[in-house]
C-alpha cells in the first residue's frame, strides 16, 4: 500500500491545519526612506509605492504603518549636504535623529529600528573612512559608534549597523555601554552580501560608489563559511539578532545560520528582488500577490524570525 499525503491537502480547511509556515504581520519590518525638505512624498522610480518622506509628512506613512499593525519599521536617511567623513550620520539634529525623534512623537509604540551605516552621508558614497582607494576598517569603527550612540540618543529603539566592517559591533556595543544605552539591541548585518540585487536601492538611498565597489568590505557571493565566520564573530562581539541580506537568493545562507547558531535572524528582501516581482507584475507576467507572499514565506520557511521588506505593509494585509 502506498501513502496517500494527499488527504491532507483535499481542502482550504485541512490544508491551513497542517500548514508549517505561515506569515502573519509581526514577520514583517518595513523600510522607510527619509530627506531633508517640506512638504516632500516623492516616489521612488526604482521602487514603485515607495517614497521619499520628509519629515512633516511622515506622519502619512506611520498612520500606515500603524494601521497595516506591522510593528517596526527600519529609517533609511538622505542628507542635504555630504562630506569626507559623513558627519551628517552623527549629527544630533541630523536627518535619522529627526526623524526618530517625530515617529516616537506620532507613534510610541513603533518599533525603530535605524540604519548604521556611511554611504548615504559620504561624498564618496563608501561606508566608511577613505585611506588611499579603500575604506579603512579601524578608523571607521570610531564613526560607526558616534552615529549608534547618537541614533539611540534621538529614541532609536534598535541600532542595526549595515557597514562590514571587523570589528564594529564590539565598538558599536561599548560605546552604547558607556554612553547608558545598554539595554538598546543591536540587530548586525552580519552577512551582507556584495550583490547586484542592491541596485533600485543606491538610486533610493543616493549612496552609489563614487568609484571601485565595496568588494573589499561585503561578503563574496560564492561563501558560504565566510558567513558562518561574520556570524559567529558578531555574536561574540555582543549582536542581538544577525541578519543575511539580500534575502532571497541566499536562502541557503538563512538555513545554515537557523541550524548553526541560537540567535533571532533577520532576512534582508531586498530592492531588487521587489523590484523584479514589480516589474513582471507591471508586465502582467505574474500574480504579483501570489508571487510576493510565496517569496516571503520561502523566507520564513528558510528560518528566518523576521523579513525586512518593501512589501511589508502590503503583506501584512493580505496574511490578515
Amino acid at each position: 500500500m502506498f501513502d496517500r499525503h494527499r488527504r491532507l491537502r483535499k481542502n482550504e480547511a485541512i490544508r491551513s491545519m497542517v500548514r508549517e509556515t505561515v506569515l502573519t504581520p509581526d514577520d514583517f519590518i518595513y523600510p522607510i526612506f527619509v530627506v531633508e525638505g517640506e512638504n516632500i512624498k516623492r516616489e521612488i522610480s526604482s521602487l514603485p509605492n515607495n517614497y521619499h518622506f520628509s519629515i512633516d509628512r511622515l506622519h502619512e506613512i506611520i498612520k500606515e504603518v500603524v494601521d497595516a499593525k506591522v510593528k517596526g519599521v527600519i529609517l533609511f536617511g538622505i542628507p542635504e549636504h555630504k562630506d569626507e567623513v559623513g558627519s551628517g550620520a552623527y549629527d544630533d539634529n541630523g536627518i535619522i535623529q529627526k526623524a526618530v525623534r517625530k515617529i516616537k512623537e506620532l507613534a510610541p509604540e513603533l518599533y525603530v529600528i535605524t540604519d548604521v551605516c556611511m554611504c548615504e552621508y559620504t561624498s564618496h558614497g563608501h561606508c566608511g573612512i577613505i585611506c588611499g582607494n579603500d575604506v579603512d576598517n579601524d578608523k571607521t569603527l570610531k564613526y560607526l559608534a558616534k552615529i549608534a550612540v547618537s541614533h539611540a540618543k534621538a529614541g532609536a529603539d534598535m541600532i542595526a549597523p549595515s557597514d562590514m566592517m571587523d570589528g564594529r559591533i564590539d565598538a558599536i556595543r561599548e560605546a552604547l555601554d558607556e554612553n547608558g544605552f545598554k539595554d538598546i539591541p543591536i540587530m548586525s548585518y552580519s552577512a551582507k552580501y556584495c550583490s547586484a540585487f542592491y541596485g533600485p536601492f543606491r538610486e533610493a538611498a543616493d549612496s552609489a560608489p563614487q568609484f571601485g565597489d565595496r568588494k573589499t568590505y561585503q561578503m563574496d557571493p560564492g561563501n558560504i563559511r565566510e558567513a558562518m565566520l561574520e556570524i559567529q564573530s558578531d555574536i561574540e562581539e555582543g549582536a542581538d539578532i544577525i541578519m543575511i541580506k539580500p534575502a532571497l537568493s541566499y536562502l541557503d545562507v538563512i538555513r545554515w545560520a537557523k541550524d548553526r547558531c541560537d540567535m533571532p535572524i533577520a532576512a534582508y528582501s531586498v530592492s531588487g528582488e521587489y523590484a523584479m516581482v514589480k516589474a513582471a507584475a507591471k508586465a502582467g507576467l505574474i500574480d504579483e500577490k501570489r508571487i510576493a507572499l510565496e517569496m516571503l514565506l520561502s523566507i520564513k520557511r528558510a528560518g528566518a524570525d523576521m523579513i525586512i521588506t518593501y512589501y511589508a505593509l502590503d503583506a501584512a494585509r493580505w496574511v490578515r
